[in-house]
């Protein structure tokens, strides 16, 4: 499963946090890659390098230079889960882009009762949000599931 990432927020003592598309936020530190890579000691000697951390569009990659990228999986898999109230929380539009559907698919399912207004889903303005739980529960365990792909970081010579 590839769990695409939303925003990095890079904090002091080199560590990120990292918010999920999925609604969960996770805490990783750089420490260990910038003890064992070489090409990441770089950005524990230039703070200022490690501040300017980007996004890939597509949500699966974060970095600062083409040799200096960490994937979304080793984010995850690695980062430390921290509570938030927002956790479990998702926009219809980053659900359906998880979960391959159209937003109007969301929409029915509310009219239709499979989604409940309050405890599944909630209106803000023109925003309605919906939790993970319920995605799941209406339309599987995960979005992408059958798409997986082994990433890793890779070691340059």
């Amino acid at each position: 499963m590839i769990h695409r990432i939303k925003e990095v927020l890079p904090q002091s003592n080199l560590t990120l946090i990292i918010k999920f598309l999925e609604g969960i936020t996770k805490s990783y530190s750089l420490a260990t890659l910038v003890n064992s890579l070489n090409r990441f000691k770089e950005l524990a000697e230039d703070i200022e390098l490690f501040y300017k951390v980007k996004l890939t569009e597509d949500g699966t990659r974060i970095f600062w230079s083409s040799y200096q990228e960490i994937d979304c999986n080793e984010l995850y898999n690695n980062g430390l889960t921290i509570k938030t109230p927002f956790d479990n929380l998702m926009s219809f539009s980053d659900a359906t882009s998880l979960w391959g559907l159209n937003e109007s698919t969301l929409r029915r399912a509310i009219i239709y009762g499979k989604l409940n207004r309050g405890t599944d889903v909630y209106k803000f303005g023109k925003q309605w949000i919906v939790t993970r739980d319920a995605m799941i529960r209406e339309y599987g365990p995960n979005y992408g599931e059958n798409k997986e792909k082994k990433y890793f970081i890779q070691e340059y010579y």
